[in-house]
């Protein structure tokens, strides 16, 4: 199984951990991601809000690097995932859109490279008989929740990623690690975190109530496939408790951190010790250290 790879920009800054964990889960599985040369920023979060036109540019650029090398483009960032999905949608339906790209890239491009999440290629191409049978520290019932927020599934005519009311993607991963799926109904509502720096009470509060949503289903940890997400949600919970006056404490990890614990690779290579909040009741379960 070999990929093209777009790592994005916070692959670098914000979200190493990200980055590091899904390099180390794809490395233990056999998968080859090869990182796309001369890559550039795809326009997440804000670029479309901006310029659409641009926007599609931007990430039209990386679709046609990786078209050149003759290969599936693998995302792990749900931002960079969103937008070039997206830019593939608006060229393949809007012919100004497509001009517009080729006018600013000089080159034509007609939207057709397939572009997929790593949990994609674990679930559809790996499969799940063949990943349950590399699990070697099983999470032992660690109740989870599963949050998609907005980008892997909206809009849904674009990103194609699951049912975009109840995806269940992530939920079938932790079954095979033999983790616990909580019930719950915040799996799909929005974190806030395009107004994490500009209105950032927004963040707080959005933030807040998911994961309130997930503590009163039981949950011990939240699970996430973006870095936007990541951030909104564990780094602001002490923003949380100053501005609610209630105490939160909930481990927010990437769905690749949680299955390099069950794959038996160190939770430092995995960038545990990066999180905000403790993971040590995660760890805890796993036998796991930092």
């Amino acid at each position: 199984m070999k990929y093209a790879y777009y790592p994005g920009c916070s692959a670098h800054s914000t979200a190493r951990d990200m980055h590091e964990s899904c390099l180390a889960v794809a490395k233990a599985l056999g998968i080859e991601l090869n990182e796309i040369k001369g890559w550039t920023c795809c326009g997440a979060s804000a670029a479309h809000q901006t310029d659409r036109k641009l926007a599609a540019s931007l990430a039209s650029a990386n679709l046609l690097l990786a078209k050149q090398m003759g290969m599936d483009m693998v995302v792990n960032c749900a931002a960079c995932y969103n937008r070039s999905k997206v830019a593939n949608y608006e060229i393949i339906h809007s012919e100004e859109i497509r001009q517009s790209v080729a006018d600013c890239l000089g080159q034509s491009y007609d939207g057709s490279q397939p572009v997929r999440h790593f949990v994609e290629i674990l679930l559809k191409d790996l499969g799940l008989p063949a990943l349950r049978k590399k699990i070697i520290n099983p999470l032992k019932g660690l109740k989870t929740a599963s949050y998609y927020g907005c980008y892997l599934v909206r809009p849904p005519e674009a990103t194609g990623f699951d049912d975009p009311e109840n995806p269940t993607i992530l939920e079938s991963l932790i079954d095979v690690m033999g983790g616990e799926n909580v019930e719950w109904s915040g799996k799909v509502d929005c974190c806030g975190g395009m107004q994490n720096l500009t209105r950032t009470e927004i963040t707080v509060r959005r933030s807040a109530a998911v994961i309130g949503m997930a503590q009163a289903a039981g949950a011990e940890c939240i699970v996430v496939a973006c870095p936007m997400c990541q951030i909104s949600l564990d780094v602001r919970q002490a923003d949380m408790e100053k501005l609610l006056g209630k105490h939160y404490r909930m481990p927010v990890i990437y769905i690749t951190q949680l299955l390099g614990l069950a794959l038996g690779i160190s939770p430092k290579k995995l960038g545990f010790d990066r999180l905000m909040v403790s993971p040590a009741a995660v760890l805890k379960t796993t036998k796991a250290a930092v």
